[in-house]
């Protein structure tokens, strides 16, 4: 006897949307899959919030200290961090809102939004020199939640309606974004993801409406 498998069917996971008031979906949105992958029905999606980072000194700096290469942490901004030397080899760090997210010192690996090594010059910085770094708006596609991830996709923010294949370039699909239950037991996660993990990300969800039952 020959069986036929369907798989996911789309929209399983939904339990309960919004309706608009012209009969679309309040619920659901049109957007971008992106990240090289065959997506299920019900997969959570985090969104691609930032870019790259780059670093540039202030102008009339009177040190010539050196700012390596800038990777994004998890709590990364789009917008511009500055970094405020308060001796000449102590900084802060404020972020595109204007608050100190942490201090560093030159010689030493900093890490937090940002991460970075300043290195001392040939000339040592004083109180006011510093650096810009710039963080550049994310694409804002969807790609599957990866909660080891920086640039946003790290936290979820979407569920996808329907199947969706990525895998060779970016594909448009359906993703439920607000006012929406849906069963727990039709998510799909991303492999081995630790409990801690997926109870931050339903709890990420429902901040946006997304209840998960």
């Amino acid at each position: 006897m020959t069986v036929f498998n369907d798989g996911r069917r789309p929209g399983a996971h939904i339990i309960s949307e919004a309706a608009g008031a012209t009969g679309g979906m309040r619920s659901r949105e049109v957007g971008t899959i992106t990240g090289a992958a065959k997506l299920l029905n019900g997969t959570v999606l985090g969104q691609v919030g930032v870019g790259a980072a780059v670093a540039a000194a202030k102008g009339g700096n009177t040190g010539n200290a050196t700012i390596s290469a800038v990777t994004t942490g998890p709590g990364a901004k789009a917008g511009v961090y500055s970094v405020e030397f308060t001796a000449a080899t102590k900084f802060d760090v404020i972020d595109p809102d204007g608050f100190k997210i942490k201090s560093g010192a030159t010689g030493a690996a900093y890490a937090d939004d940002l991460g970075f090594t300043i290195t001392v010059g040939a000339t040592p910085m004083v109180a006011g020199d510093g650096f810009n770094i710039t963080v550049a708006a994310g694409t804002k596609k969807y790609k599957a939640l990866d909660p080891a991830g920086v640039d946003g996709s790290q936290n979820a923010s979407a569920v996808l309606f329907g199947e969706v294949d990525a895998t060779a370039g970016d594909k448009k699909g359906v993703v439920n974004v607000r006012e929406t239950e849906v069963n727990g037991g039709e998510l799909a996660w991303p492999d081995g993801i630790s409990a801690p993990n997926k109870a931050a990300a339903i709890a990420a969800l429902a901040a946006k409406g997304i209840i998960v039952r």
